[in-house]
């Protein structure tokens, strides 16, 4: 680790709050490859975009966080930043999709810290010592304990010498530090949702002062069951509403679905689209294995002893398998050890040290470390249990080749994994990457239809309100040095889409869609059901619904017995 720098996440469960420790000296750009970024496509669509910036100097962002700016070693802002500095310090709402590793947490930060460096130089609230809740200014939440304290990490080193107060609180620790860290001051306050409304629950905690509301991972956390308790903190009575606070969401990948659920939090937002870094780019060199489950373990002892020496974050699916392989692999002589959401903080926080220090070169891991988590000089990500859903295969090879860096990522594929395969075939299309043959023809033998995967033109999500719409508002598409480009056009599936029985489809009220023309037949039931009904009639293959029609049934009276 460079020196001068303070491991915070390495305390005790209890992150002190005090900007107490100067921003590292190091010069952090000296791992970041600029050259990469030159050809990075970007889009923006909304209103009135804000235009780009070419360096930290062209807009305002005040003196103390300049200073801030030039000792962590920043010496020009990635794409994501260019783009996204202007528009928030312009107060607008913000959904961004830029890989991880591009620079999304300086993105939002730098920005929010500026702004809330020039309104005052002290939260009234806390003035006269103690408070009986916190009243933060800035809320940042954010899916797991790790992302939450590395983003802890960030604001305070930007908020250095500033009046700002940081503070973070997550669930699988004791709940009486975080408590008393917000009793006596917060302005910008990072949690997880489970803590956050439980803190809120208890009354600790009051959003009346909110400017800034910000959704880290934004995408897994509406689409991983933590949408209900974030509605919540949203709506809650107190809570600001849109368009009187600022909301800024970030992520990887933005389906179309989770895009119209997250318009819901925003106003009038503009959409940033970064082209990916890292992940389907020849940043990284993608390889798979074809492998049985049986033996998994003996491909992966051959393929860790024939690679080259460095880090390596090994993913499985399940919190049992990771305790497995993790014991496996140290038996073997792989210094290993293992993350997953059953551990307590404490030795999560302690496996991430390790590992990242070089003392446990390979880490085993579920998809808790597959998001958010900066790990520096990661080499090989390797995918030992493939994921079910595609975005979360992008964001666990984005643990590698991050900041322009080359990496390496091996995904073992087993006959469990074929439904995945056509987008897996579409990423390497997109990213100019070499398709293994045994890869190409197990389109054909499972009879799989090319799905179009939803992040065309080297983009993690498109602006969902821009689908089928001329003129909806100013679009610009531009390279990584801020000219403009050619705006490619939006890209839409062709392949026909079968609703189920008894939906009305667009086409009319009523009727259903034709279905595939497989020579599928409308089963017949041998006998009448045991109520005594016979089936209704089928229905036809287009047109409209018949209504179900029963014979009448007899009714029998009882007789008396004596």
């Amino acid at each position: 680790m460079d020196e001068g720098y303070e491991y915070v996440a390495a305390a005790a469960p209890a992150i002190a709050v005090e900007p107490s420790y100067k921003p590292t000296s190091a010069s952090s750009s000296e791992k970041i490859d600029f050259d990469k970024y030159d050809e990075i496509p970007v889009e923006t669509s909304g209103i009135e975009v804000p235009h780009p910036i070419e360096a930290f100097k062209d807009i305002e962002l005040g003196r103390v966080v300049m200073e801030n700016i030039r000792a962590v070693g920043y010496d020009r802002p990635t794409p994501v930043q260019k783009h996204g500095i202007p528009i928030v310090m312009n107060n607008r709402d913000l959904m961004a999709c830029a890989q991880t590793g591009s620079g999304k947490t300086a993105a939002f930060l730098l920005p929010i810290i500026a702004k809330l460096s020039q309104t005052s130089n002290y939260n009234d609230y806390y003035r006269r010592g103690p408070a009986m809740k916190g009243f933060p200014q800035c809320l940042i939440v954010a899916p797991t304990r790790e992302l939450a304290c590395q983003i802890l990490d960030e604001a305070k080193k930007f908020s250095f010498h500033t009046h700002i107060k940081s503070a973070v609180v997550y669930g699988g620790a004791s709940i009486g530090p975080q408590l008393r860290s917000l009793e006596y001051g917060c302005d910008l306050l990072v949690g997880t949702p489970g803590r956050l409304f439980d803190i809120m629950e208890r009354g600790k905690v009051s959003w009346s002062n909110i400017k800034y509301l910000v959704l880290d991972e934004a995408d897994r956390m509406l689409d991983m069951g933590f949408e209900p308790q974030i509605r919540k903190i949203v709506e809650s009575p107190d809570m600001p509403k849109k368009g009187q606070r600022r909301t800024l969401m970030f992520s990887a990948t933005f389906p179309k679905e989770i895009q119209q659920l997250a318009a819901s939090f925003l106003d009038d937002y503009v959409f940033l689209a970064v082209g990916r870094v890292g992940s389907t780019t020849d940043l990284v060199t993608q390889k798979f294995i074809r492998v049985e489950d049986h033996g998994k373990q003996a491909a992966l002892l051959e393929l860790l002893s024939t690679s080259p020496r460095g880090l390596t974050l090994i993913f499985v699916e399940t919190k049992k398998t990771a305790d497995m392989l993790g014991n496996f692999l140290y038996a073997k002589g792989f210094p290993a050890t293992s993350i997953h959401g059953d551990r307590t903080q404490r030795d999560r926080t302690a496996a991430l040290h390790t590992f990242s220090v070089g003392q446990t070169p390979y880490l085993v891991a579920t998809n808790v470390a597959a998001r958010g988590l900066d790990i520096d000089n990661v080499l090989h990500v390797v995918n030992y249990d493939m994921p079910g859903d595609i975005d979360d295969y992008v964001h666990r090879i984005g643990r590698t080749g991050r900041a322009g860096k080359s990496g390496i990522s091996t995904s073992f594929i087993t006959s469990n994994n074929f439904n995945i395969v056509p987008k897996l075939l579409d990423i390497l299309e997109e990213s100019n990457q070499s398709t293994p043959d045994w890869l190409a023809a197990l389109r054909g033998q499972r009879q799989m239809k090319k799905v179009p995967y939803g992040h065309k033109y080297r983009f993690g999500g498109r602006d969902f309100r821009t689908e089928g719409k001329s003129g909806f508002a100013p679009q610009r598409s531009f390279a990584s040095n801020g000219n403009p480009s050619v705006q490619p056009r939006p890209y839409q599936s062709t392949a026909p889409v079968y609703g189920s029985y008894g939906r009305a489809p667009s086409n009319g009220p009523g009727l259903i869609p034709t279905p595939p023309s497989t020579g599928y037949s409308w089963p017949t039931a041998p006998h009448p059901p045991s109520n005594g009904y016979p089936l209704p009639p089928p229905p036809p293959a287009y047109g409209p619904v018949p209504p179900a029609t029963y014979p009448a049934r007899p009714y029998t009276y009882p007789t008396a017995t004596r």
